[in-house]
């Protein structure tokens, strides 16, 4: 219990941060003969909510519609662990590095206008930051051809594992034998771990504290 006190993220700004340099959420409806259908979506928090837009017609538009109850899930791998990183031939010493966010809350179709215009207007403003887009009006015929898909939060709880459970020396150790595997990931990991060179020696420059 005490290590996953450790995983927990505990800052509310830290999560909305994460969730929205991620590209891809997953959201978890149940649908008429009452099994899960989860389903990958771009989406953005924007005023207290994630918003989602759609097809106007969907499986999962009338799962939501029967049930508002709903499931919402972002995560980022980090770095996977070799299990020789422990012990040369324990295959249980693998690991992965990694952050995550789940939601459980509800689900609603938006139909005012104004709202499904901000909807857009934030996925744009998050997805194509560079602009060259003309901003949707309430007035638009556009809004009549999507769905927005809003998910009201009721529980949102974090979790990330980027070394913060282990000691300083065993964190560096880390780091090292992550810098020596050169993964595509290795450079943004250690940014994670808040391990940095000075001098050309590896060092913790910030301790991770979500």
């Amino acid at each position: 219990m005490q290590l996953l006190g450790r995983l927990e993220i505990k800052s509310k700004e830290r999560i909305i941060k994460f969730l929205n340099t991620q590209d891809t959420g997953r959201i978890c409806s149940i649908d008429r003969d009452g099994f899960p259908q989860i389903i990958p979506m771009n989406f953005v928090y924007a005023g207290g909510a994630i918003y989602m837009h759609s097809h106007i017609k969907g499986e999962k538009l009338q799962n939501i519609s029967r049930n508002p109850k709903v499931g919402f899930e972002v995560d980022k791998s980090l770095e996977f662990l070799p299990s020789y990183f422990g012990h040369p031939t324990d295959a249980s010493q693998a690991d992965t590095l990694y952050i995550s966010v789940v939601i459980k809350g509800l689900g609603e179709i938006i139909t005012d206008k104004v709202e499904k215009a901000f909807a857009l207007n934030s996925l744009m403003e998050k997805y194509q930051p560079e602009g060259r887009y003309e901003k949707i009006r309430d007035d638009m015929h556009v809004l009549d051809e999507v769905a927005i898909i809003k998910i009201i939060p009721e529980s949102m709880r974090g979790k990330y594992k980027v070394g913060q459970h282990m000691d300083r020396s065993t964190r560096l150790k880390i780091a090292k034998l992550i810098t020596e595997r050169n993964s595509p990931s290795s450079k943004e990991t250690l940014r994670f771990m808040g391990v940095g060179l000075k001098k050309g020696t590896l060092e913790i420059v910030e301790e991770p504290d979500w």
